[in-house]
């Protein structure tokens, strides 16, 4: 009687677990805000390793407009917003002046791979090895963060997006454009 009573209670704190993740979810993506090109900021390191063991930094990107997205693969508006950013990724193939980076918060790069390869995707998959600076990301996905070729913050928002939107590609393309 005693174990049935204690599967009862380990179903429900699991029921409970997961209707509070996917709340979390659900309020991210409706509280989606952003900042506007006119607001710049001066970004700090920090690291990544890609799915092959390259390592680069984002100081090193510098002189490209850098769109990057920080996702997880469990995370639902993460996975929705994707097909859109990978279409906006395709519009600018052999542009060597804009860089994609999609970095999983859970540094499960093999997963993320997994789940980009499986999609058709080709949009290349990060895991920070450094601390990433809150300026950038502060434990809430999807958030999505555009540098200019200086390396400065034009653009940021939290919550899930369409990036397939003529707004965001006149912002790489304002800042592919300029010297």
């Amino acid at each position: 009687m005693l174990n049935l009573h204690n599967r009862r209670m380990n179903m429900k704190i699991i029921i409970a677990v997961h209707t509070l993740l996917m709340l979390t979810c659900f309020t991210i993506t409706a509280s989606a805000t952003s900042i506007s090109t006119s607001d710049t900021t001066t970004t700090p390191d920090f690291s990544l390793i890609d799915s092959n063991g390259k390592n680069i930094s984002i100081h090193s990107l510098q002189g490209k407009v850098v769109f990057i997205n920080f996702w997880a693969t469990w995370c639902q508006p993460c996975v929705q917003e994707m097909p859109s950013i990978n279409e906006l990724k395709e519009s600018f193939n052999g542009n060597d002046q804009v860089v994609f980076l999609t970095i999983d918060v859970d540094a499960e790069l093999p997963k993320s791979k997994a789940y980009m390869d499986n999609k058709h995707f080709t949009l290349p998959v990060y895991a920070a090895t450094t601390a990433i600076p809150r300026v950038f990301y502060y434990h809430s996905i999807p958030t999505t963060t555009i540098l200019d070729k200086n390396g400065e913050i034009i653009w940021h928002v939290e919550g899930g997006k369409d990036y397939t939107s003529p707004e965001i590609r006149r912002i790489l393309t304002e800042h592919i454009e300029s010297k």
